[in-house]
């Protein structure tokens, strides 16, 4: 189509097969049809029409976590736009590469409060990486290029394109996708400084506790195969962050898995003991550091290997700051760097890891926690796995073990109820004959559960895994622990009434079967194994609830604001 006389509707989907895009996400709107109508004809990327804005764009985050491409969405003007926003706020907060399109008003009328206007620019600027609004025809291509380019390069994230009705209707007589982006404002650093690089081993080498802190920005195989290397040659144990799970193999010796405030016991008494942090790919968030006067208090030396340099001593201060691509930066690392001993510091934290393993109790009961581990003995690990935010989020985070990296998908910064069943489905569409789940709790997953239909229709066959306590849980247990047990508006169960026996509502298993889905439930351990079993062998979009025990807690816990000398659950 190069070359050729084209229409702003014509040359956004002309960018999209020059950029590769596979699939859209999104609903339709009066502002944007004029692109709706081109989207129909033949060769045009695939088009998954979704049932409410949000889950368009949590699907296009799934898909980008899932692959490591970037994710597009696109919705309407007004609400389309505001709907939107949560999900674009979600891939902000977790450096997710993805192109949001809205539609506009025409250009006439911006700033009239015509019919389904909203400033788009405005209010998606502090949510986004970067946003546009299209003015004319002829800067479309310079734009769209400009997006997918600052999307998916540096610190990944969202990008904004708001593009006005009369645009999309407007002729460019000699349309040409640019070949290449020149954006002199923006040009991030990605091979990082060689006296860094080398200030950077020298720590490494003289550190006798050091502690490799993995983060989401190393989530791609080739992070993980140099990790594993600078671990192995020179013994140098692994903690995470909740979206650094599957960076550093779980199952591997080293690994000390999540850290922070319901992460480890072992992962956090590293922390607290070590005298030399590697940071890879993770900004320090307060979930993590916790109150920051008692962060890693034998902490000599901080080695801070990240892409964005605004991240670097934001909230801990770092002494050797390493600014590029974590991949780059650990081949040069690697390159330099001695092997080393450090015996007693490995068999500290083995022994930590023996002493504080993850427990929960073994009454007779159906556990959440129980049904995440016997899921997971049933697949081998062999899936993605999407959650919900919630309890069932750190159980998850605890119990299944990740081996690779994106295979996890979860809402860490903005913690979003309603994001892991629409991003499941991304990710089941960028994966088409790979085992998807979504993990849930009772109120996140009727956040978005209207996307049954959009699982349904498209044939995405993703396995849903309810673990219903009939509560809010993550707030029912902040109620119990720090407001007296006043548990104010978490209760998920209807009300008493005389003569009517209280049960959990809504009635998931006819919820699913209305959505065209298969539902599933059980309520006690010996139902256990055999309903996962039906939900993995069972053809297309299945939902499988499970009826837990209502007063579980995520432990271990560090309160908020609080240290590891705080933590509930054991001290070693």
């Amino acid at each position: 189509m190069t070359g050729k006389r084209m229409t702003g509707a014509e040359i956004l989907m002309d960018a999209m097969i020059q950029e590769n895009v596979e699939v859209i996400f999104g609903y339709p709107g009066g502002a944007i049809i004029d692109v709706f109508d081109v989207l129909n004809r033949p060769g045009m990327p695939r088009f998954v029409l979704t049932r409410h804005e949000q889950g368009a764009g949590h699907m296009a985050d799934g898909y980008a976590r899932a692959t490591g491409r970037t994710g597009v969405c696109m919705v309407t003007s007004g609400p389309g736009a505001t709907n939107l926003a949560t999900a674009v706020a979600t891939a902000y907060m977790d450096s997710i590469p993805m192109v949001a399109i809205t539609g506009q008003v025409v250009t006439s009328a911006i700033g009239n409060d015509a019919f389904q206007e909203v400033d788009v620019m405005v209010f998606t600027r502090s949510l986004s990486k970067h946003n546009y609004l299209v003015r004319t025809v002829e800067e479309l291509p310079r734009i769209i290029k400009q997006a997918f380019f600052i999307a998916n390069s540096g610190r990944p994230g969202p990008v904004v394109i708001d593009l006005p009705k009369d645009v999309q209707s407007a002729v460019l007589e000699d349309y040409e996708y640019p070949e290449r982006v020149d954006l002199r404002s923006y040009r991030p650093t990605t091979e990082g400084n060689v006296r860094a690089i080398r200030r950077a081993v020298e720590a490494i080498t003289r550190a006798k506790r050091p502690l490799l802190y993995v983060g989401g920005g190393a989530q791609n195989e080739t992070c993980q195969k140099l990790l594993v290397q600078l671990a192995e040659r020179c013994q140098i144990p692994c903690v995470s962050t909740l979206l650094g799970l599957g960076v550093f193999p779980s199952s591997h010796p080293y690994a000390l898995e999540m850290l922070g405030m319901h992460g480890t016991q072992y992962a956090n008494f590293a922390m607290h003991n070590t005298d030399c942090i590697i940071a890879v790919g993770a900004r320090f968030d307060d979930r993590v550091t916790g109150k920051l006067s008692e962060f890693a208090p034998n902490r000599e030396d901080i080695v801070h290997i990240d892409i964005d340099p605004s991240s670097i001593s934001k909230s801990i201060p770092v002494t050797v700051p390493v600014v590029g691509d974590a991949a780059s930066i650990l081949e040069k690392i690697l390159d330099l760097i001695e092997p080393a001993e450090r015996k007693e510091w490995i068999e500290q934290c083995k022994q930590w890891k023996a002493n504080y393993p993850l427990v929960y109790r073994q009454d007779g009961k159906l556990r959440a926690q129980m049904v995440i581990e016997e899921l997971y003995k049933l697949t081998g690990g062999n899936a993605i796995v999407a959650t919900e935010v919630g309890q069932h989020q750190m159980w998850s985070a605890h119990f299944w073990k990740f081996d690779k990296p994106r295979t996890f998908l979860s809402s860490g910064g903005l913690g979003t109820m309603g994001y892991g069943f629409p991003a499941a489905l991304g990710a089941q569409m960028a994966f088409p004959d790979r085992l998807v789940f979504d993990i849930a709790g009772d109120g996140s997953i009727q956040m978005n559960m209207q996307e049954l239909t959009t699982a349904v229709n498209e044939d995405l066959p993703v396995k849903i895994v309810i673990l219903n306590n009939g509560f809010l849980g993550m707030v029912r247990q902040w109620q119990e622990m720090f407001y007296e047990h006043n548990y104010s508006s978490t209760n998920l169960r209807p009300p008493r009434h005389e003569g009517i026996e209280c049960a959990y509502r809504p009635d998931f298993v006819k919820l699913a079967e209305a959505f065209g889905a298969t539902g599933l439930r059980a309520s006690s351990i010996d139902q256990l194994r055999p309903t996962l079993e039906k939900m993995v062998q069972t053809k297309g979009v299945v939902l499988a609830e499970f009826l837990v025990t209502e007063d579980e807690n995520v432990y271990p816990m560090i309160p908020a604001g609080g240290g590891v000398r705080q933590m509930m659950g054991g001290m070693a």
